[in-house]
């Protein structure tokens, strides 16, 4: 493609040409350079919502259906997926963009962050001995889960910081807001 000729449609495109493109890139990583931890932190938190929105609907209703391990837990990582877009989805909706540019704008956002949230929630529930058998009235499955969400955030904040201090992740939302 011929870069002299690219036409910016939406303040997204101008990120991706900003970040893509020869020096206008450094200059727009310098801005995210001093990514705070409070700013990391917020981020994740939004993923963590939507992800333990998403995944425990999606346990309630593999429970509440008698599936076994494997489709509740497909059903649970697919709900948080859903759930974390969706957070993002609409709030860039909300700020003027339209629906093809804030399906771009929310899948560059979340992707990662929700990617290793689910990566590392469902490892912890599937090595806690009995918390895959664990049933919604149960302790242990509680228990498991929430531990499994506190560990999620604790490595995925570094994650989001690294990303957003790049231009990534949570970065590509904040001309948004």
């Amino acid at each position: 493609m011929n870069h002299g000729d690219h036409h910016t449609d939406t303040p997204h495109d101008q990120y991706e040409q900003d970040s893509h493109g020869g020096h206008a890139g450094h200059a727009s990583h310098a801005g995210h350079a001093g990514a705070s931890w409070a700013m990391a932190v917020k981020a994740t938190l939004h993923c963590l919502t939507g992800c333990a929105i998403g995944e425990i609907l999606g346990m309630a209703i593999g429970t509440a259906l008698g599936w076994g391990n494997v489709p509740t837990m497909v059903a649970a990582i697919a709900l948080a997926f859903l759930f974390g877009y969706s957070f993002t989805l609409f709030a860039v909706r909300g700020a003027g963009l339209d629906l093809k540019s804030a399906i771009k704008v929310a899948l560059a956002a979340d992707t990662v962050s929700i990617a290793v949230m689910e990566l590392v929630d469902n490892a912890i529930i599937a090595l806690v001995p009995g918390a895959m058998d664990a049933q919604l009235s149960d302790g242990l499955f509680w228990s498991a889960l929430l531990g499994g969400f506190a560990v999620a955030f604790l490595i995925t904040t570094p994650v989001n910081k690294w990303m957003i201090g790049r231009g990534k992740g949570h970065a590509v939302v904040h001309g948004y807001h």
